[in-house]
């Protein structure tokens, strides 16, 4: 474990690995794992395990029966293996790029739709 929060690493399967992110989706991992390969990482995913604590059941009024808890979506650890690598500081040091060659910005990052063009900059006109 690491001193500082921020840059977590720990074994993912056998290997020693940086933690990009934990508890993702499949479509999640999906887009990082691309994107950490186009930068030339090596991507290490496992499954996350389940949650240790389990909801509480809600009381049951008589003559009810009791309702299903909803099934535990199947969540996913990223990793990569440069130990080195921290999610926070590549992207504010503008170290990674995208597939078109642009900067990795961070709503690129959270993926919340458009992405920021460099051209409004007044710096770079």
């Amino acid at each position: 474990m690491a001193l500082n929060p921020n840059h977590t690493f720990e074994d993912l399967g056998d290997v020693k690995c940086a933690i990009v992110e934990k508890n993702c989706t499949q479509q999640r991992v999906d887009f990082l794992k691309h994107l950490l390969e186009f930068n030339k990482f090596e991507v290490v995913v496992v499954k996350s395990p389940p949650p240790k604590v389990a909801a509480k059941p809600a009381a049951v009024a008589e003559g009810e029966t009791p309702a299903e808890a909803p099934p535990v979506p199947e969540t996913f650890t990223v990793g990569v293996t440069d130990v080195t690598f921290s999610p926070t500081n590549a992207v504010f040091n503008r170290e990674l790029k995208t597939p078109d060659g642009e900067v990795v910005t961070t709503a690129y990052w959270k993926q919340l739709g458009e992405v920021a063009k460099e051209d409004f900059w007044y710096w770079r006109k």
